[in-house]
């Protein structure tokens, strides 16, 4: 079982930047990957980005040159830096962590507002 904790939402003016964290917790032994995804009212979850334990990244091309996603492997901490916000990137995001063997966990997810 794995635990996951996010944090750094809120609201931000178009342009601003936010910072989300989220740490697992639990049997992290086999934690292959990590990332973010997000899904806006009334429209299905979509990725944002992931990056392995090894650093291999992986970005939706909507946020690529805005976010940047990154790893803190001894304390099982993932980041997503977010710049240049735009009122298009208000979502829930969630932070995802995939296992050895394919097992998938999620967050409960961060409100993320950008006004215009």
């Amino acid at each position: 079982q794995i635990y996951l904790v996010e944090s750094g939402g809120g609201l931000v003016q178009a342009g601003g930047s936010l910072r989300l964290s989220c740490a697992a917790s639990g049997n992290t032994f086999g934690l292959n990957r990590m990332g973010w995804f997000r899904q806006a009212p009334g429209k299905q979850r979509d990725l944002v980005a992931t990056i392995s334990r090894t650093y291999s990244t992986n970005y939706a091309d909507s946020v690529k040159g805005r976010f940047t996603i990154s790893i803190n492997n001894a304390k099982n901490i993932v980041y997503l830096l977010s710049n240049s916000l735009k009122p298009e990137d208000t979502a829930v995001y969630y932070c995802n962590a995939e296992l050895t063997g394919g097992f998938s966990y999620w967050g409960q997810g961060t409100q993320v507002t950008v006004s215009s």
